[in-house]
């Protein structure tokens, strides 16, 4: 086995291994931290995949704005060391079959794709210009319109960060005590 399978399987039991516990973790903030982990693992896996780009949109996006919107949310509601309720038994046996399904589906897709031979270089195919994997060229073709374009993409993150934005200040409104 060579240097590169071994960091690469290390690196896929960390994302994995992290990724299961921020779901099982019965306190909400060690969970946030879990999750704050499997993405930097995440990021880590870009980075020696060589997409340095890639990886940092990841650290900054995800691990920078997702997950500590996550964590101030957790932290102004004051239920940072309050257990979470216990799964229902139900949902843990759908979970467990969503994932299986989700398994099965991804290793479908895989089978039926056709990867590229090791030498293609990112951002060279067809279409692209040719310009390379440069950050030049990333940023013209995220801003742009045009069929190889990635405006819609670049918007959908916008409003994933816009939704958790909100969502965090919709948890962080603390509730008025009943009058009794």
């Amino acid at each position: 086995m060579s240097a590169s399978a071994v960091v690469f399987y290390i690196l896929s039991f960390f994302i994995l291994a992290t990724g299961l516990l921020a779901v099982t973790s019965r306190k909400i903030f060690r969970s946030a931290i879990w999750l704050l982990f499997c993405l930097t693992g995440i990021a880590g896996l870009y980075f020696w995949l060589q997409m340095e780009f890639i990886a940092a949109v990841q650290i900054v996006v995800y691990v920078g704005g997702i997950v500590v919107l996550i964590i101030f949310s957790i932290f102004l509601t004051q239920q940072s060391g309050k257990d979470l309720p216990a799964p229902v038994r139900g949902r843990a046996v759908f979970s467990a079959l969503a994932v299986c399904a989700g398994f099965a589906l991804t290793c479908v897709l895989l089978r039926g794709y056709a990867f590229q031979p090791l030498g293609y270089a990112a951002g060279a195919g067809a279409g692209s210009g040719g310009g390379g994997a440069s950050v030049g060229n990333i940023g013209a073709q995220l801003l742009s319109t045009t069929e190889h374009g990635y405006v819609l993409p670049f918007e959908v993150i916008s409003i994933l960060l816009l939704a958790a934005m909100i969502g965090c200040i919709v948890i962080a409104i603390k509730t008025k005590p009943e009058d009794q």
